[in-house]
């Protein structure tokens, strides 16, 4: 997946990080990010806004790719994959990045579909068409629990004695085979990467505080309250409601002006103050 990440975002203006070297942002090979927990995950691929070969920049999307051969093993690579990336995108809500997992071979529906209500996009390559692609340069890939381990060392030797065009052949094949899944997660990635704010909702609270020592009590107060009544009282906080063309949401509640300032200069991407 590489290559065509790379290609997505290189017309974009935009840094792809994949595992290698990276001069001053890290020492070893690995793309590594810290949880909102202070925790440091090993991750696949991230795309940045302003990051360079020695800057770490903006995250606007962590991707993540897996294979898995049974089903008893994709619930755990799942879990895994959100465990990892969640609390990542929590720490960086403000840019709302999007969330991807590039999946191959055998995944149940169930995983699947607790991806998809976490907020991930995910493309699957089914466990056929791998054996296909592999097929299509004289390679058998199928295999299961029964496999002699010699046949699997044979297949290994195969893969690993593959030329420079069979291997292009191979990852040709892989992506046309999954052409129609691949455009899918594209335009949905597109949508993140290519959005515009449509609305700013700006909501100053004001109010003088209440307080009760009883439940009854704060239910008697809520039920006289007049909401149709001019309200005063001090500043308490300022919401902050950013929407935008496709769909996405940032909310945000500071507690003074500055703070409300600093964010939505953050938002907009440029300097506004």
């Amino acid at each position: 997946m590489g290559p065509q990440l790379q290609e997505f975002y290189d017309k974009r203006g935009l840094y792809l990080d994949k595992k290698g070297q990276r001069g001053a942002v890290r020492d070893g090979k690995k793309v590594r990010w810290q949880d909102k927990f202070g925790n440091d995950h090993d991750l696949d691929f991230v795309i940045e806004k302003g990051g360079t070969k020695d800057k770490q920049g903006r995250p606007l999307a962590f991707i993540e790719a897996a294979w898995r051969r049974y089903t008893k093993h994709s619930r755990n690579k799942t879990q895994e994959i959100q465990g990892a990336v969640l609390p990542i995108a929590e720490r960086h809500a403000w840019d709302k990045p999007f969330l991807g997992a590039i999946l191959a071979g055998v995944f149940t529906e169930g995983s699947l579909t607790q991806m998809r209500s976490s907020g991930f996009e995910v493309v699957l390559f089914p466990y056929s068409n791998i054996v296909e692609a592999f097929a299509s340069v004289g390679i058998n890939a199928d295999f299961d629990e029964s496999t002699p381990d010699a046949e699997f060392k044979r297949t290994v030797k195969k893969i690993e004695a593959l030329t420079k065009e069979q291997n292009v052949s191979l990852k040709r094949r892989l992506i046309r085979s999954n052409q129609q899944l691949l455009d899918q997660f594209f335009t949905g990635l597109q949508s993140t990467l290519d959005r515009k704010i449509a609305r700013v909702i700006v909501i100053p609270l004001h109010g003088n505080q209440s307080d009760f020592t009883s439940i009854t009590e704060a239910v008697d107060f809520v039920r006289g309250y007049d909401e149709t009544a001019p309200q005063s009282g001090v500043f308490r906080e300022c919401e902050v409601i950013v929407r935008y063309n496709n769909g996405d949401k940032i909310e945000a509640v500071f507690k003074d002006k500055q703070q409300t300032l600093g964010f939505l200069n953050y938002v907009s991407g440029t300097e506004v103050f």
